[in-house]
């Protein structure tokens, strides 16, 4: 099913205003984090993580389990809501001599909410070595992926193209990330940087170049189809013939991730809202940042007239 036939859109007129407000606003997005800082979670820092539920006649609020921790003696504490208002997260860092087992923190809320049933929703224990390492490996899975894409794209179709794309994945993840990263710190949804986001991150890497991977191919295939078509107008082109599927892929995709976030659970939430956002970000730099980087970049540094010269008059001009 089309739902978008026979479309002719400019999308390249605005190029220059979507690339560059994409840049602002990764920079911007960028200095926020580091200002802000990042929360990682406990398989990146080491340390407990419980989740637990209270049931009883009234409500626990998070001032009341913080006072508890902290009247237990359980330093560095952090509590937070986990999911729905009578389910916590509780999260204790790796302190030398200090008994911060699951056991023992729900024997210690037990004595302080006699009148609340508790349970144990979930638990994560990890050294801090073993935090560390994963953290670096996961940063280093992301940038192994942003080589091997580039390189696959540069193979596949030319360097520049190649280039095209990795900036596209790399607005993709930074968006992605900052997004989170805010909502997180708005409590709006727990979106610790750990495990769970990084391979979200490393599933829409892949959504994207893929969806890159399907325009440029439709590019590759109306240069020789059009070989005096001025170059913008055979992109334009190749973009509207694609923006069905386009569409079509990524709003299958976004209603489900919708769903999963809003009834999928805490466990599920961050994993589910990162892909959200991602696939989102994801289909408009395939339209409006991989092709229009190639445009720029021969615009700026090869000076072609991109719309008057075709791509087989760039590309004779190139051999001369």
């Amino acid at each position: 099913m089309q739902f978008f036939h026979d479309t002719k859109i400019d999308f390249l007129s605005k190029r220059r205003l979507f690339f560059f407000a994409s840049v602002i606003l990764n920079v911007v997005g960028i200095l926020v984090v580091l200002i802000k800082g990042l929360d990682y979670g406990i398989d990146f820092v080491g340390g407990t993580e419980v989740g637990i539920k209270f049931s009883g006649s009234t409500a626990v609020q998070t001032e009341q389990v913080r006072k508890a921790m902290d009247d237990a003696k359980f330093a560095g504490s952090e509590i937070k809501s986990y999911g729905k208002t009578d389910e916590f997260l509780i999260r204790l860092p790796n302190i030398a001599g200090k008994d911060y087992s699951s056991a023992a923190i729900m024997e210690s809320l037990k004595k302080t909410f006699p009148n609340q049933t508790l349970t144990l929703l979930k638990v994560d224990k990890i050294g801090p070595k073993v935090g560390a390492e994963l953290r670096s490996k996961a940063f280093i899975a992301l940038g192994l992926s942003f080589l091997m894409i580039m390189l696959y794209i540069a193979f596949r179709f030319e360097f520049l193209y190649g280039l095209g794309a990795i900036v596209a994945l790399v607005h993709d993840a930074i968006l992605a990330f900052v997004v989170s990263v805010m909502v997180h710190d708005l409590g709006i949804i727990n979106l610790e940087v750990n495990q769970s986001m990084l391979a979200a991150m490393l599933t829409v890497i892949g959504f994207s170049v893929h969806d890159t991977v399907i325009i440029f191919d439709r590019i590759r295939e109306n240069r020789e189809k059009h070989k005096n078509m001025p170059f913008i107008d055979m992109v334009n082109l190749s973009i509207n013939e694609t923006l069905s599927r386009t569409i079509n892929t990524v709003m299958t995709a976004v209603i489900v991730l919708i769903v999963i976030t809003v009834f999928g659970g805490a466990v599920l939430q961050g994993f589910a809202f990162v892909m959200l956002i991602g696939f989102i970000t994801g289909a408009y730099s395939s339209i409006y940042i991989a092709s229009a980087f190639v445009a720029w970049y021969l615009e700026t540094f090869k000076k072609y007239d991109l719309h008057v010269e075709s791509y087989a008059t760039i590309t004779a001009k190139a051999k001369a």
